[in-house]
């Protein structure tokens, strides 16, 4: 797990001080090792995290007119090598980043499909002064560009590339419209107008003039509904699975799981317990308020189970609001989701013991968990007769109508044709041969799961030097999981049928019958009192709230909040985007524990 940064100009030399500065903003994805290379237009960087090969798989590596700089894993490493090896190839290092390098000299774009993992990488092909940047299958690594008039810069984050701005950032309207309605913005547009992402599952080759062209190498759209029953199913998917946690394993530092009382993250705790015959060192989190349910027994019982090593982190509500504004900084792309504060928390604590965690997410999506897949077809017929495009999914937005008409400038009030954009076009690109439930998953793939949970996996774990590892996300489980029938996914009552039963050999009947829970923070609960008095007194006279909003609709929706409205998820919203103005505008950066209202002035 690494920072990638770099650059291809269109005359001239690469820019090594620039390359410098973008470096610094990625330290915390790379505390082990740095490196540079210069080669006329083009620069790669890379700050490494070292998990593989720690001692001799320094980047950028270079080999006969190539140069790469990747970062996360490729898992099956070891299999890739020994083929390559066999068509007469000469490793340098034990690093799982090399067989990229051999894999593109002898086959190109052509390696791509072979690589099983997490990935983003950047490889500049000095004989045909190419550069190319690729993005894993699902997105679970990040990676930025930005076509400028005389250069392209990439990077892993949003931070890099503003360290080198020609210009301050603005932000870019329509994916604002996407975080404040939606929780998150998605596509290829970034938040900061002028930078966008890789899509997932694509390379992006670009020559010397800067022109560049786009090379699709995978998409769960490929996927065939397969009429399956349980059995046939579970004898496919055990096999399967045992090879993807085992590909996953592969670690040269200590690794560890976040649990809770959820069924993804369990399996994944009973298959590591059962593959390596080791107790599992697992992180729970849980609040200090007994009033608030939450997941941490079920994950203690869990961790008891299977004779872990467990640690339990225990927070308060000022706690988390004092995360805000770091965790404003580590997302990068505006986050919504409260979610990723007490995982920060919990990657503080976990880092100090590992480099590694293994986490559940994916697998909701993988094999139908959310109860916004078990709605009945008249539900979804009726919500479409409102909202049409989605065949009534994902149609709601998160802020009233009344407020946005009050609080939204006139800007964010001509982008809102944004808001549903990338999820109509998602549905109506699935084949019409697929159920509508595996409609519904495959554009919670394309969209929820890159740009909210797995920035959230990524950016908020490498904040603290930590790399997630997300074994529900392998293409192979992604495809395995869309292309079962929906009578192995929901019924009524429950979601993720088929994995459930798979894993009652391993896991108690009564932890796998529960509900879905989720890592519920109870902000809603909090959001009163002096946050709210501090907020009306500061947010409005905010340089981004004045520029993007109505300072007097603001006022009035915070002012709603106090005499006991449900405004909280709007005002947080807000929030998110004074502080991201103070950080990634203004210059600061915020330490772990800082007072919000500080941050929003």
């Amino acid at each position: 797990m690494c920072g990638i940064a770099g650059m291809l100009v269109r005359h001239g030399r690469a820019d090594a001080e620039a390359l410098a500065r973008m470096g610094a903003r990625l330290a915390h994805r790379g505390p082990d090792d740095r490196g540079i290379h210069l080669d006329g237009p083009a620069g790669l960087l890379q700050t490494r995290l070292s998990i593989i090969d720690p001692k001799s798989g320094h980047q950028p590596m270079v080999d006969d007119g190539l140069a790469l700089v990747a970062n996360g894993e490729v898992y099956n490493f070891i299999e890739l090598r020994a083929r390559l090896e066999a068509r007469s190839r000469a490793f340098r290092t034990a690093s799982d980043s090399e067989v990229i390098l051999h894999g593109y000299a002898l086959d190109g774009l052509g390696v791509l499909p072979s690589l099983h993992g997490m990935f983003a990488f950047a490889l500049y092909d000095a004989g045909r002064r190419e550069l190319v940047l690729v993005r894993d299958r699902l997105g679970i690594k990040p990676l930025y560009y930005a076509q400028l008039r005389d250069r392209l810069l990439f990077a892993s984050e949003l931070k890099a590339l503003l360290a080198v701005w020609p210009h301050e950032p603005e932000l870019e309207p329509c994916a604002v419209i996407q975080y404040l309605q939606n929780r998150f913005s998605t596509g290829n547009e970034s938040i900061v107008r002028g930078i966008r992402r890789v899509p997932p599952g694509t390379a992006l080759v670009v020559d010397a003039a800067l022109r560049m062209r786009e090379h699709r190498y995978w998409t769960p759209l490929d996927v065939k509904p397969r009429a399956l029953g349980f059995e046939e199913a579970a004898e496919e998917f055990e096999p399967l699975f045992r090879q993807v946690m085992r590909e996953h394993l592969r670690s040269d530092v200590p690794y560890g799981l976040f649990l809770s009382s959820g069924v993804d993250s369990s399996v994944i705790l009973a298959m590591v317990s059962e593959l390596t015959g080791r107790p599992v060192r697992t992180f729970s989190c849980g609040w200090r308020d007994p009033a608030i349910n939450d997941e941490l027994a079920g994950a203690t019982a869990m961790a008891r189970r299977f004779g872990a090593d467990y640690t339990s982190v225990v927070l308060t509500s000022d706690q988390i609001f004092r995360r805000l504004p770091f965790m404003v900084w580590a997302a990068d792309d505006l986050l919504h989701d409260y979610a990723a504060l007490p995982t920060s928390f919990l990657a503080d604590d976990a880092a100090a013991d590992v480099k590694v965690v293994f986490t559940g997410e994916g697998g909701d999506e993988a094999f139908a968990g959310y109860a916004r897949y078990r709605r009945s077809w008249v539900q979804r017929w009726l919500k479409n007769l409102v909202v049409p495009g989605s065949s009534g999914f994902r149609t709601r937005p998160h802020w009233r109508r009344r407020w946005s008409r009050h609080v939204f400038g006139s800007e964010l009030q001509a982008a809102a044709h944004a808001q549903r954009a990338p999820i109509i076009a998602a549905w109506q690109a699935t084949p019409r041969a697929w159920s509508a439930l595996t409609r519904a998953q495959y554009l919670d793939v394309a969209t929820y799961l890159p740009d909210d949970l797995l920035v959230k996996t990524d950016r908020v774990l490498m904040a603290s030097s930590l790399e997630g590892r997300v074994p529900f996300v392998d293409h192979r489980i992604i495809e395995f999981g869309l292309a079962l029938p929906d009578a192995l996914k929901v019924d009524f009552r429950h979601g993720k049928l088929f994995l459930r039963r798979w894993a009652e050999r391993r896991l108690p009947l009564a932890h796998l019958s529960r509900g879905k829970v989720g890592f519920a923070v109870p902000m809603r609960r909090w959001f009163h009192g002096p946050i709210v008095t501090g907020l009306a007194e500061r947010l409005p006279q905010n340089p981004a709230i004045r520029r993007w909003f109505r300072p007097d609709g603001v006022a009035a929706l915070i002012h709603e909040q106090a005499r006991g409205g449900s405004a909280s998820r709007a005002i947080w919203g807000l929030m998110q985007i004074a502080i991201w103005h103070r950080i990634f505008v203004d210059g600061h950066t915020p330490a772990r524990d800082e007072d919000p209202l500080e941050w929003v002035a």
